[in-house]
């Protein structure tokens, strides 16, 4: 039985382009190498922190929903306390209330995305 997870991780904000989507693959290989299932992403952006972490006031946050099994978290989580690249991680275990309002969550998105293609359709 796999169990729903979401994930977030802060990078440094020094890294370049390159360096934070270098960093977020290689979190997205080592997930799929152990059989997780990918759910969804999402980038952030540079956000402000609420407090300085190692003298850095802003990072990259970066968001992966999935699927896996429950001994793979304390496997990830290793992973990222090995990276130096990252300030802070969290991972939550999600029930099946949280996993319903993070698919409607989504669908409102995606909708009102449509929506604002459409209007820019029709405008042209």
């Amino acid at each position: 039985m796999l169990n729903n997870y979401e994930t977030v991780f802060i990078m440094t904000p020094v890294l370049s382009d390159d360096q934070m989507k270098e960093t977020v693959k290689k979190f997205q290989s080592f997930l799929k190498e152990k059989g997780a299932e990918i759910v969804f992403e999402n980038n952030w952006g540079l956000k402000k922190l609420a407090y300085p972490i190692q003298k850095k006031s802003t990072g990259f946050y970066y968001l992966i929903d999935f699927k896996a099994e429950g001994d793979l978290i304390a496997e990830l989580e290793v992973a990222y306390k090995r990276d130096e690249r990252l300030l802070r991680f969290l991972t939550v275990k999600l029930d099946k209330h949280a996993v319903a309002y993070n698919e409607k969550r989504r669908n409102l998105a995606s909708e009102k995305k449509e929506k604002a293609e459409i209007k820019i359709t029709q405008a042209n």
